[in-house]
């Protein structure tokens, strides 16, 4: 994707070799992508992105919303908070929060920006709240309507309070769970 790397370009890095180490992370992507391959030694999960890792990322879970963004090297991710092991006990639940009921290719690859697009032209909207639409946290609205990722795991614990506290989930706010959001299914 030429928007994420022409700043690397301009910086002076060779346009080749931005786009051969974008063929190598590629080429990594491939193979992270399987349930064949269960855990790798805890030296790799360590510092690596696995297949375990990945399929944390692809869960619709509450415990595995919005983690695990590692392209190659997972230790961003615990870094920066966002990692979240695949447990045994909480198989991961591949898909959307709310699933798209199709498989069309071309709505797959662009609801989301249709919905961001729908959003951001609404109507009486400010600036600020466009704005907001486009660089918020998944779920953001300017009217609290919908839900983002960590008012979904707060609901989770709320419902399930022996999860409190356990990977990828904290503790349940009280602010956060009161009474059922419209049309939001959040899973198990």
């Amino acid at each position: 994707m030429m928007v994420v790397r022409a700043p690397l370009i301009l910086l002076g890095f060779h346009p080749a070799m931005v786009l051969f180490v974008g063929g190598l992370n590629l080429i990594y992507q491939f193979w992270i992508h399987t349930e064949a391959i269960g855990r790798m030694p805890h030296w790799v999960e360590a510092v690596m992105n696995t297949p375990s890792h990945h399929r944390a990322h692809h869960g619709r879970n509450p415990r595995y919303l919005d983690c695990n963004y590692a392209g190659v090297f997972i230790i961003w991710d615990r870094l920066f908070g966002t990692f979240a092991p695949e447990l045994d006990e909480d198989r991961v639940d591949y898909g959307l929060v709310q699933n798209l009921g199709t498989f069309n290719p071309i709505r797959v690859a662009f609801h989301e920006w249709v919905g961001i697009w729908r959003d951001v032209t609404r109507p009486g909207l400010t600036w600020r709240e466009r704005v907001m639409y486009a660089v918020a946290p998944p779920g953001w609205s300017h009217d609290g309507s919908r839900q983002t990722s960590e008012e979904i795991k707060a609901r989770h614990v709320a419902r399930n309070p022996d999860q409190a506290d356990t990977p990828g989930l904290g503790v349940a706010d009280p602010e956060t769970t009161t009474g059922p959001s419209p049309g939001l299914a959040t899973g198990p």
